[in-house]
Parts: structure tokens; sequence; C-alpha cells
């Protein structure tokens, strides 16, 4: 038996994402495409003598508490099994945090399949991620990884053909964004547009990124884009200097675009480092080989 194991956790975008109701319990209904990229966490975990569940963290501003969302993947599994056992979760950041781009849902993901493998407790992926929507309505696609459609509360899943390869340049400015707060403004909207998310499934299943990106939209930007002129701004740069289009990711505040070529990718980059200070820039690509393995040529620089 191994006595460590190491999964990369990836960030995910929202090629598209609609907000179809609401359920009794507070809960919104949605309708989106996820999609996982090359950047990830590097999740190392590791079996301790104790019976504590241990979070180290390269970041400052990551908590290592029962906050954490690997510390609530591993007391959930744990519950799962039956057991009571102690678990060392190390987790080297790149993804950035609070950002819209799963990076906390992804960290529980892998510890959930990580902790499965390495304690051999002999759980499915399936069953995997039933545990993971008790965590967040992320985690199961996390676990799930690749390119798919997700309605109901996040946690209805269908996999998608893969998504076709491209250049996304990943725009974070300093601001934080509460997604309950985002939630609950978009309630108070009666009337709005909504992407077509079936028009974006056709698209992907022909492999035409330039009708997936002439298709995408985010109802949560009518909320965020109001609030922050600036992601109205990151997305203006990007659509002139090369992006076949713009959006948010999530509820924000990262702003994605998709580029066909690296020169056009690489001249945004410059761009937008010019103009907009306090912006974390990260040039990267889709990944479709699934949620937590494989290789990754993400930059963080040009």
């Amino acid at each position: 038996m191994r006595d460590r194991i190491e999964i990369k956790a990836r960030a995910k975008i929202n090629i598209g994402l609609d907000v179809i109701g609401r359920r009794d319990d507070g809960y919104h209904l949605v309708k989106m495409i996820m999609q996982s990229l090359k950047l990830y966490d590097d999740i190392i975990i590791s079996k301790n003598n104790g019976k504590d569940i241990l979070i180290t963290c390269d970041k400052d501003n990551i908590p290592c508490d029962n906050r954490n969302l690997a510390y609530k993947a591993a007391k959930e599994l744990f519950k799962e099994a039956g057991i009571d056992t102690g678990l060392s979760i190390d987790i080297k950041k790149r993804i950035p945090s609070s950002a819209g781009l799963a990076g906390g849902s992804s960290d529980a993901a892998a510890v959930l399949k990580g902790a499965n493998e390495l304690l051999e407790l002999g759980f499915s992926t399936e069953e995997l991620m039933k545990t993971g929507v008790r965590i967040g309505a992320d985690v199961p696609y996390c676990i799930m990884g690749g390119t798919a459609l997700s309605e109901g509360i996040g946690e209805r899943l269908k996999r998608l053909k893969d998504f076709p390869e491209c250049n996304i340049l990943l725009a974070k400015p300093a601001i934080d964004v509460s997604t309950k707060y985002v939630y609950e403004k978009l309630d108070d909207i009666s009337d709005y547009d909504h992407p077509d998310i079936d028009g974006i499934v056709e698209a992907i299943n022909n492999g035409n990124i330039k009708r997936i990106s002439s298709l995408m939209g985010n109802v949560l930007e009518l909320v965020t884009e109001k609030e922050y002129n600036i992601i109205r701004r990151i997305k203006m740069i990007m659509n002139e200097n090369g992006a076949q289009n713009a959006m948010m990711s999530g509820s924000g505040p990262t702003v994605f675009g998709i580029y066909e070529d690296e020169y056009s990718i690489k001249y945004s980059y410059e761009k937008l480092k010019k103009e907009i200070t306090d912006l974390e820039l990260i040039i990267t690509g889709p990944h479709n080989a699934g949620g937590m393995d494989g290789g990754s040529r993400t930059e963080d620089g040009v």
C-alpha cells in the first residue's frame, strides 16, 4: 500500500451559464456547460498516524482548518466509509482563489478521489459524486472533469464531446465577489435574455470553436458587470485584441477569452498587463482527458 498520492485538481470555466429557476430550499436551478482547464492545483495526500485531518497550503489567504473544502471532503468521505483516521493534505495553489474557477471545489474533488484510492475505500466515481454534492454543487463536476452539460443545482451531469483545441486567457481582477449575493441580485431582475445552451452543445459536437465563442453567455454578468465596471473593461480589451469572445466565468470575477492563435493571446496578455494594474493573468487551454490527471501547459506568464 502507498503512503501518499498526488492529484491534479483542475480549474474550470463556464462556457455557458443560465439560471432557469429556484427551488423551495433556495438553491438555484441552472443549465450550464463546464470545461476543465490545463491550470491545476497540486494536492498531495498522505496517511498520518493520528486521527486529525491536517491541511497545509503554500498560500497565506487559504484557510487550513474546517473551513477548507478539502477538509470537509475528507470528513464526508470518512463518514460515508464509517472510518476514523488521520490524513494530511498539502495544497500547492495555482488556481486563483475566489475567482469563479472552482479552485476550492476542485481541491475537494481531488481529496475525495485521491483519498478513496490511497485508503482503498472502494467507492465508485458515481458514489464519490453523490458524496461531493453535499460539499458543494461544483464538486461532482470537478470529479468528472472534461466537457459537460450541468443541470439541476449542478449535480446532474452529461459528458459532452471534447472541447476543440484553443488558447484561453484568464484575467482575475483584485476584487472579491460573493456568489450568494450575485444569485440573490439576479432574482431581482424580472426578465433577461437566456444563452443558447443547446446551441453551444451542438457547436461543441461539431468542433466549431467560432460558433461556440459566438454563443457564449452568462446571465450572472447582468449583476457582476453592473457592480464592477472592470469586468466589462477586461472583456472589451480582450475582444478588441484578438479574442473570439470573452466572458466572465461563474459568478466572477475572472474573465476568460478564447483565442485561436498564440500571437493574439500574447498580444492581449501584454495589453491587459499594461492597461490594468493588479490583474492576475494566466494563459492556459482546455483539458479534455478528465478532471484531475494528465499533463499541463499552463503558464504563469508569457
